[in-house]
């Protein structure tokens, strides 16, 4: 048995996420369907996380155990063949045995892009949030930096049922940059919250809508409150971009 590191990129606008659903398409789904065809299926999938419905991923990592002989830098030609257009095999590279996708990872990155302009790109549709009022990036990137370091995120956190645990993270990186008409801010972390990076990319919008300001950031964080945050961005200007291990 080999223990194999794969990593995916895929555009999210057409599944309800990367895990399994019962009764809705998943990215997961597409994988392991294309996997059996390729190695006769069976493996155990480990993947770095989860992503919402209509959220996207330019660097998604999976690990898995094979007893599949066919060599690790064929595969991804081997399992593209099967994938549909909108997801991709971009690597493959055998690990060691107790390298896990999830439980290795040191951090992630993640962009959330907005097309700042009055009149909606239609190759973005489902890729970019539309946003027609004037940004100021400077402003935002200024409020932004105020999410850098070791905090309780509790503001930034959807609660659900899930167990509630330790909603302390580390920041590590946190700007907005404007790239032509295409805003985008960027944060690494060494993990996120359900929902985190969504109501963060919220909470800078209410900051360019004057309705909060760069250095009210800090408190909202202290207040460890949801309610003190603002809403949550729509999925589809999230893309998980980069997995640290």
């Amino acid at each position: 048995m080999r223990n194999l590191l794969i990593t995916l990129s895929y555009v999210g606008t057409h599944y309800h996420g990367w895990q399994i659903q019962e009764n809705a398409l998943t990215v997961q789904e597409a994988f392991q369907s294309a996997l059996a065809k390729v190695t006769g299926g069976g493996e155990d999938i480990k993947a770095c996380s989860r992503t919402d419905t209509g959220v996207h991923a330019r660097e998604f990592c999976v690990s898995l155990q094979t007893g599949s002989p066919i060599p690790p830098e064929r595969l991804p030609a081997a399992l593209n063949h099967y994938l549909p257009p909108d997801i991709a095999v971009k690597n493959c590279r055998e690990v060691p045995a107790d390298f896990h996708a999830r439980y290795s990872c040191k951090g992630k990155a993640y962009m959330y892009e907005i097309w700042n302009h009055p009149v909606r790109d239609p190759f973005l549709e489902g890729r970019a949030l539309h946003y027609w009022y004037p940004i100021d990036e400077k402003l935002l990137d200024q409020a932004a930096r105020h999410y850098m370091g070791r905090h309780d995120f509790t503001s930034f956190c959807t609660l659900d049922s899930r167990e509630r645990g330790d909603l302390v993270r580390t920041v590590t990186e946190a700007r907005v940059e404007r790239r032509g008409d295409l805003v985008v801010f960027t944060v690494a972390a060494d993990g996120f919250l359900y929902n985190m990076v969504r109501i963060m990319a919220g909470t800078l919008l209410r900051v360019q809508q004057g309705k909060l300001a760069p250095g009210d950031i800090p408190g909202i964080i202290a207040a460890r409150d949801r309610r003190a945050a603002g809403p949550t961005a729509p999925a589809c200007g999230l893309y998980l971009g980069r997995v640290f291990y």
